[in-house]
């Protein structure tokens, strides 16, 4: 159960402080990028995993690989998958609320993963935080 919560605070932790990351155009905020578009970031293992079912949702523009947390700026795949980086696989969904509601986003998000399972998430396996 203590394995459970912990993977839950981690999960939620990434994911607010993925809220707070930088648009697909770079530093300029959402609304300058299209101001019909909001934007999700979810972590939840393999990034190659978690794209096609988003991807295949009416409502998302685009989903973009990357990592979140870590402390090596702009860490390559060989780095993050040695485990020395401290980063995790995230996607970020961009997507038109006005055609998809981003409680759908998180209802497909947790299709995705296992919580429950310190070892990973389905064929994504590795050591639990």
């Amino acid at each position: 159960m203590k394995k459970f919560l912990l993977i839950m605070v981690v999960l939620f932790s990434i994911l607010d402080g993925c809220s707070n990351a930088e648009s697909p155009t770079g530093s300029a905020s959402m609304n300058s990028y299209n101001k019909n578009l909001e934007k999700a970031t979810f972590a939840g293992g393999c990034f190659w995993c978690m794209e096609p079912p988003f991807e295949k949702l009416e409502g998302v523009v685009e989903v973009i690989s990357g990592y979140t947390g870590g402390h090596k700026k702009n860490p390559t795949y060989e780095e993050v998958s040695s485990g020395t980086t401290g980063h995790y696989e995230a996607i970020q969904v961009i997507y038109n609320p006005n055609k998809i509601r981003y409680e759908e986003l998180i209802e497909v998000f947790w299709r995705q993963i296992d919580p429950t399972d310190g070892g990973g998430s389905f064929v994504d396996r590795g050591d639990a935080i």
